[in-house]
Protein backbone atom coordinates (compact mmCIF):
# COMPACT_ATOMS: atom_id res chain seq x y z
CA UNK A 1 0.00 0.00 0.00
CA UNK A 2 1.49 3.17 -1.04
CA UNK A 3 1.65 6.39 1.88
CA UNK A 4 -2.04 8.63 1.63
CA UNK A 5 -2.07 12.31 2.88
CA UNK A 6 -5.69 13.01 3.87
CA UNK A 7 -6.54 16.77 4.55
CA UNK A 8 -10.00 16.45 6.21
CA UNK A 9 -11.57 20.51 5.73
CA UNK A 10 -13.84 21.31 8.90
CA UNK A 11 -15.31 24.26 10.44
CA UNK A 12 -15.94 24.37 14.20
CA UNK A 13 -18.35 22.28 16.06
CA UNK A 14 -18.78 19.40 13.32
CA UNK A 15 -17.77 16.28 14.19
CA UNK A 16 -14.61 16.54 12.98
CA UNK A 17 -13.05 15.06 16.43
CA UNK A 18 -15.70 12.29 16.45
CA UNK A 19 -14.23 11.50 12.84
CA UNK A 20 -9.92 11.81 13.54
CA UNK A 21 -10.77 9.30 16.49
CA UNK A 22 -12.58 7.15 13.66
CA UNK A 23 -9.04 7.41 11.30
CA UNK A 24 -6.88 6.94 14.37
CA UNK A 25 -8.02 3.75 15.54
CA UNK A 26 -6.91 2.35 12.55
CA UNK A 27 -3.51 0.47 13.14
CA UNK A 28 -2.11 2.04 10.11
CA UNK A 29 -3.07 5.71 10.40
CA UNK A 30 -1.12 8.39 12.21
CA UNK A 31 -3.42 11.69 12.70
CA UNK A 32 -3.04 15.15 13.39
CA UNK A 33 -5.19 17.85 15.20
CA UNK A 34 -5.45 21.25 13.78
CA UNK A 35 -1.55 21.92 13.09
CA UNK A 36 -2.40 25.50 11.95
CA UNK A 37 -4.15 26.60 15.39
CA UNK A 38 -1.31 27.96 17.14
CA UNK A 39 -0.39 29.75 13.81
CA UNK A 40 -4.08 30.94 13.05
CA UNK A 41 -3.86 32.92 16.95
CA UNK A 42 -0.40 34.06 17.19
CA UNK A 43 -1.03 35.87 13.90
CA UNK A 44 -4.49 37.03 14.47
CA UNK A 45 -3.88 37.80 18.10
CA UNK A 46 -8.40 36.79 18.28
CA UNK A 47 -9.07 36.10 21.74
CA UNK A 48 -9.73 32.04 22.40
CA UNK A 49 -10.04 30.15 25.29
CA UNK A 50 -6.39 28.76 25.87
CA UNK A 51 -4.93 31.02 23.62
CA UNK A 52 -1.65 31.16 25.27
CA UNK A 53 -0.82 27.79 25.77
CA UNK A 54 -2.02 27.08 22.52
CA UNK A 55 -0.05 29.51 20.88
CA UNK A 56 3.36 27.79 22.92
CA UNK A 57 2.08 24.25 22.06
CA UNK A 58 2.72 24.22 18.70
CA UNK A 59 4.42 26.15 15.34
CA UNK A 60 4.19 29.43 15.01
CA UNK A 61 5.40 29.70 10.97
CA UNK A 62 2.41 28.16 8.02
CA UNK A 63 5.75 27.45 6.03
CA UNK A 64 7.74 25.06 8.86
CA UNK A 65 3.77 23.49 9.56
CA UNK A 66 3.45 22.32 5.74
CA UNK A 67 7.17 21.26 5.50
CA UNK A 68 6.01 18.77 8.19
CA UNK A 69 2.78 17.90 7.35
CA UNK A 70 4.10 16.98 3.61
CA UNK A 71 6.85 15.29 5.28
CA UNK A 72 7.65 11.64 6.37
CA UNK A 73 4.87 9.99 7.77
CA UNK A 74 5.16 9.86 11.55
CA UNK A 75 6.07 6.32 13.17
CA UNK A 76 6.07 4.64 9.42
CA UNK A 77 2.00 4.84 9.17
CA UNK A 78 0.70 4.30 5.79
CA UNK A 79 -1.92 6.74 6.30
CA UNK A 80 -1.27 10.58 7.43
CA UNK A 81 -4.85 11.85 8.65
CA UNK A 82 -4.84 15.86 9.06
CA UNK A 83 -7.91 17.25 10.83
CA UNK A 84 -7.91 20.72 9.54
CA UNK A 85 -9.74 24.19 10.60
CA UNK A 86 -10.40 25.78 7.24
CA UNK A 87 -10.62 28.67 8.95
CA UNK A 88 -7.29 28.46 10.25
CA UNK A 89 -6.24 29.21 6.71
CA UNK A 90 -5.30 32.95 6.54
CA UNK A 91 -4.27 34.78 3.08
CA UNK A 92 -0.92 34.50 3.36
CA UNK A 93 -0.43 30.71 3.39
CA UNK A 94 0.24 28.65 -0.07
CA UNK A 95 -2.04 26.15 -0.24
CA UNK A 96 -0.38 24.42 -3.75
CA UNK A 97 0.37 21.97 -0.78
CA UNK A 98 -2.70 20.72 -1.35
CA UNK A 99 -3.05 19.79 -4.77
CA UNK A 100 -0.76 16.15 -3.38
CA UNK A 101 -3.14 15.60 -0.69
CA UNK A 102 -6.58 13.59 -1.00
CA UNK A 103 -8.74 16.31 0.53
CA UNK A 104 -12.75 16.11 1.54
CA UNK A 105 -14.89 19.02 3.54
CA UNK A 106 -16.35 17.93 6.17
CA UNK A 107 -19.77 20.05 6.28
CA UNK A 108 -22.90 20.39 8.89
CA UNK A 109 -25.89 22.57 8.10
CA UNK A 110 -24.93 26.50 9.68
CA UNK A 111 -28.70 26.57 12.09
CA UNK A 112 -26.39 23.58 14.01
CA UNK A 113 -22.68 25.07 13.99
CA UNK A 114 -24.11 28.63 15.00
CA UNK A 115 -26.10 27.00 18.17
CA UNK A 116 -23.68 25.15 19.07
CA UNK A 117 -20.69 27.18 19.11
CA UNK A 118 -22.25 30.12 20.35
CA UNK A 119 -22.66 28.26 23.76
CA UNK A 120 -18.48 28.16 23.59
CA UNK A 121 -17.14 31.36 22.16
CA UNK A 122 -18.77 34.85 20.53
CA UNK A 123 -18.95 34.72 16.79
CA UNK A 124 -17.80 38.08 15.35
CA UNK A 125 -18.37 36.51 11.86
CA UNK A 126 -18.89 34.52 9.40
CA UNK A 127 -15.02 33.87 8.87
CA UNK A 128 -14.92 32.10 12.04
CA UNK A 129 -17.14 29.05 10.61
CA UNK A 130 -15.34 28.31 7.42
CA UNK A 131 -17.80 27.98 5.25
CA UNK A 132 -16.03 30.85 2.72
CA UNK A 133 -12.98 29.10 3.34
CA UNK A 134 -14.41 25.84 2.33
CA UNK A 135 -15.51 27.37 -0.74
CA UNK A 136 -12.28 29.07 -1.61
CA UNK A 137 -10.10 25.26 -1.37
CA UNK A 138 -13.28 23.54 -3.32
CA UNK A 139 -12.65 26.36 -5.89
CA UNK A 140 -8.91 26.14 -5.97
CA UNK A 141 -8.67 22.36 -6.16
CA UNK A 142 -11.34 22.54 -8.80
CA UNK A 143 -9.85 25.06 -10.94
CA UNK A 144 -6.27 24.11 -10.75
CA UNK A 145 -5.91 20.60 -10.98
CA UNK A 146 -9.53 19.51 -11.52
CA UNK A 147 -9.80 17.52 -8.58
CA UNK A 148 -12.56 18.96 -6.59
CA UNK A 149 -12.42 17.81 -3.08
CA UNK A 150 -14.98 14.86 -1.97
CA UNK A 151 -17.51 16.56 0.63
CA UNK A 152 -19.57 14.57 3.40
CA UNK A 153 -22.37 16.14 5.60
CA UNK A 154 -21.83 15.51 9.54
CA UNK A 155 -25.70 14.49 9.28
CA UNK A 156 -25.12 11.58 6.55
CA UNK A 157 -22.22 10.54 8.80
CA UNK A 158 -24.09 10.08 11.96
CA UNK A 159 -27.13 8.60 9.92
CA UNK A 160 -25.10 5.91 8.64
CA UNK A 161 -22.04 5.80 9.51
CA UNK A 162 -20.34 2.32 8.47
CA UNK A 163 -21.55 3.13 4.89
CA UNK A 164 -20.75 6.57 4.82
CA UNK A 165 -17.40 5.25 5.81
CA UNK A 166 -16.62 2.64 3.53
CA UNK A 167 -17.68 5.55 0.58
CA UNK A 168 -15.44 7.77 2.07
CA UNK A 169 -12.36 4.84 2.10
CA UNK A 170 -13.31 4.29 -1.26
CA UNK A 171 -12.80 7.75 -2.51
CA UNK A 172 -9.44 8.18 -0.25
CA UNK A 173 -8.82 4.79 -2.35
CA UNK A 174 -7.78 2.96 1.40
CA UNK A 175 -9.40 -0.47 2.54
CA UNK A 176 -12.18 0.38 5.35
CA UNK A 177 -11.57 -1.06 8.49
CA UNK A 178 -14.45 -2.02 10.80
CA UNK A 179 -12.28 -0.69 13.83
CA UNK A 180 -13.53 2.56 12.77
CA UNK A 181 -16.98 2.39 13.74
CA UNK A 182 -15.56 2.54 17.30
CA UNK A 183 -12.63 3.14 20.02
CA UNK A 184 -11.75 3.57 23.22
CA UNK A 185 -13.11 6.78 25.24
CA UNK A 186 -10.97 9.12 27.02
CA UNK A 187 -8.68 11.90 25.61
CA UNK A 188 -5.59 11.00 23.57
CA UNK A 189 -1.92 12.33 23.13
CA UNK A 190 -2.34 13.06 19.85
CA UNK A 191 -5.22 15.58 20.91
CA UNK A 192 -4.71 19.31 21.29
CA UNK A 193 -4.74 21.05 24.66
CA UNK A 194 -7.63 23.15 23.56
CA UNK A 195 -9.54 19.30 23.94
CA UNK A 196 -9.80 20.08 27.67
CA UNK A 197 -12.26 22.98 26.57
CA UNK A 198 -13.82 21.55 23.37
CA UNK A 199 -13.48 17.92 23.47
CA UNK A 200 -15.56 16.74 26.83
CA UNK A 201 -18.09 15.21 24.30
CA UNK A 202 -15.93 13.38 22.29
CA UNK A 203 -13.48 12.23 25.63
CA UNK A 204 -17.08 10.42 26.40
CA UNK A 205 -17.83 8.67 23.24
CA UNK A 206 -16.80 5.43 21.98
CA UNK A 207 -18.37 5.71 18.71
CA UNK A 208 -20.79 7.89 16.55
CA UNK A 209 -23.72 9.35 18.35
CA UNK A 210 -26.72 8.55 16.58
CA UNK A 211 -28.08 11.82 14.93
CA UNK A 212 -30.48 13.93 16.90
CA UNK A 213 -32.07 16.09 15.27
CA UNK A 214 -32.17 20.06 16.62
CA UNK A 215 -34.46 22.80 16.89
CA UNK A 216 -31.81 24.90 14.59
CA UNK A 217 -33.37 27.81 16.80
CA UNK A 218 -30.11 31.08 16.17
CA UNK A 219 -30.32 34.26 17.94
CA UNK A 220 -31.33 36.98 16.32
CA UNK A 221 -27.93 39.04 16.59
CA UNK A 222 -26.54 36.19 14.54
CA UNK A 223 -29.14 35.95 11.66
CA UNK A 224 -27.23 37.60 8.87
CA UNK A 225 -23.82 35.49 9.58
CA UNK A 226 -26.15 32.70 9.28
CA UNK A 227 -27.93 33.54 6.03
CA UNK A 228 -24.54 34.23 4.30
CA UNK A 229 -23.59 30.62 5.72
CA UNK A 230 -26.43 29.04 4.30
CA UNK A 231 -25.70 30.21 1.05
CA UNK A 232 -22.61 28.56 0.97
CA UNK A 233 -23.52 25.47 3.04
CA UNK A 234 -26.25 24.74 0.27
CA UNK A 235 -23.67 25.22 -2.45
CA UNK A 236 -21.19 22.36 -0.99
CA UNK A 237 -24.63 20.48 0.07
CA UNK A 238 -25.73 19.77 -3.41
CA UNK A 239 -22.25 18.51 -4.15
CA UNK A 240 -21.70 15.91 -0.90
CA UNK A 241 -21.73 12.06 -1.33
CA UNK A 242 -25.16 10.66 -1.53
CA UNK A 243 -25.46 7.56 -0.70
CA UNK A 244 -27.98 5.28 -2.64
Amino acid sequence: MTSNFIAMWSGPRNISTALMRSFENRSDCFVSDEPFYSYFLHKTEISHPLKDKIIKSGLVNCNEIIQYITGPIPFSKKIWYQKHMAHHILPEVNMDWIKGMKNCLLIRHPGDVISSYSKKNEINGIQQLGYLQQIDIYNLLFHEIGAPPIIIDAQDLLQKPKKMLIEICKNFRIKFDEKMLSWPSGSRETDGIWGEHWYKQVEASTGFKSYAKTNRIIPSKYQVIYNKCVEHYDFLYQKRIVLS
